[in-house]
């Protein structure tokens, strides 16, 4: 294993980067599970009033994606109990919340919904800098 010496403005560059790659990972997380709290425990009469979407599929469906969402979430921490074996786990967590936004930005798209489809645009502006940077402290 080799070190690698930084100097002190290459070091603030890599601590700042670190510093809002978490932040970005603690509003995912955040969001995340707020959003799959809510499919698990909201009543569909709520949920499809709310989003249009819920009507369309089943309810084991839409209680299934707020399990997945809230696992994915949780896990974009992981890190912070091991970093050397949370961070492969942080970065599949990262890649499943951008599939599922992308999943449902395009479902929101066709629907016309525009606020959940700017929503949508938003996670995936927060989620792709996590999922670039942290994927490649893996390697």
């Amino acid at each position: 294993m080799t070190t690698q010496t930084l100097t002190p403005r290459r070091r603030a560059h890599a601590d700042y980067l670190n510093l809002t790659l978490w932040t970005l990972q603690g509003w995912l997380t955040m969001f995340f599970v707020g959003a799959g709290y809510a499919k698990l425990t909201e009543p569909m009469a709520n949920l499809v009033e709310l989003m249009r979407w819920p009507a369309l599929v089943s309810e084991n469906l839409v209680r299934g994606l707020g399990l997945a969402e809230i696992l994915l979430a949780v896990l974009m921490l992981a890190p912070l109990a091991s970093w050397k074996h949370g961070r492969p786990f942080l970065v599949m967590a990262a890649s499943g919340l951008l599939a599922l936004e992308v999943i449902m930005l395009t479902i929101h798209a066709v629907s016309l919904d525009l606020g959940p489809a700017v929503t949508n645009l938003i996670l995936i502006a927060l989620t792709v800098p996590v999922l670039w940077f942290r994927a490649r402290e893996v390697r």
